[in-house]
């Protein structure tokens, strides 16, 4: 029996996708979760306007990510740091402190779970750091530690 599967299920697949199973399986167990419905013509239709509509929305996403890094790729961030006499700074820099630099100087909200510093940040330079979007969109971003 053809099901259409309303949301994922564990070892047999994901929301939106054609599988076959068992006539009892679909019977007892998925239609009557609401984790399926039966594959019929207007299901079959409902599913591939759902699929358009995604892809759509995943084209805006792609194209939204795109111009946050090219923003991001035209010039280094400048983060200040408190240092001592030799250039050390007090601490380290951390993911956070890039998401702040990021939002005040490029005016973008980016999550710091989605930032991974490449380097340890212990002196005034120039480093970088990965940006992940998801989808396998990642940037790497250049940012530069000044003496406040």
């Amino acid at each position: 029996m053809q099901v259409i599967l309303v949301q994922d299920v564990d070892n047999l697949g994901g929301a939106n996708e054609l599988v076959n199973v068992k006539n009892g399986y679909a019977r007892n167990f998925l239609i009557p979760q609401k984790k399926a419905v039966e594959a019929n013509s207007s299901n079959l239709k409902q599913m591939e306007e759902k699929q358009k509509q995604l892809a759509k929305k995943e084209a805006k996403l792609l194209s939204e990510i795109n111009s946050v890094i090219a923003v991001l790729k035209e010039g280094p961030l400048r983060i200040g740091a408190k240092t001592g006499v030799s250039g050390k700074i007090f601490g380290s820099v951390t993911s956070l402190q890039i998401s702040r630099a990021i939002r005040d100087q490029k005016g973008f909200e980016i999550d710091r779970k989605r930032i991974h510093i490449v380097d340890e940040v212990k002196e005034l330079g120039n480093y970088k750091a990965t940006i992940d979007f998801g989808n396998g969109n990642t940037t790497e971003v250049e940012f530069e530690v000044v003496s406040e």
